[in-house]
């Protein structure tokens, strides 16, 4: 059987190593280390800042859709009540109207009892004479 005459420092030792050639092999790979990386990120930037611009810009636009709404809500809501008063006027107009036309009525049968009642009491007053 073979002796294996690793010691512990020595197995630490070579675990080190290991580790730093992996450190050294994985920032060799890195992305950060390739030509274009800079130009890349500088796309991704501009693409994000303009992304960030147009979301702006619609939430703007939303917002002012959200508020013309609010007012051609509001608008449409004096309207009705401007509407309801009007015929509320409209029918109280009528109601006066129709109140006025039966008092005119009555005082005018009223005018025709009293005509012929005078017309009356002449003849009579006539025949006595």
């Amino acid at each position: 059987m073979a002796r294996n005459d690793d010691t512990y420092s020595s197995r630490q030792e070579t675990s080190a190593k290991a580790k730093q050639a992996q450190l050294a092999r994985a920032k060799a790979l890195a992305p950060a280390n390739s030509p274009g990386f800079a130009e890349r990120q500088a796309e991704r930037r501009a693409v994000a800042e303009a992304r960030a611009v147009r979301k702006s810009e619609a939430d703007a636009r939303k917002q002012a859709e959200l508020v013309r709404k609010a007012e051609e809500k509001k608008e449409a809501l004096l309207a009705a009540e401007r509407e309801k008063n009007a015929a509320k006027l409209a029918a109280e107009a009528e109601e006066a109207q129709r109140v006025a036309d039966a008092i005119a009525l009555k005082a005018k049968q009223k005018a025709g009892r009293d005509a012929k009642y005078k017309a009356r009491q002449e003849r009579r007053d006539q025949r006595r004479k």
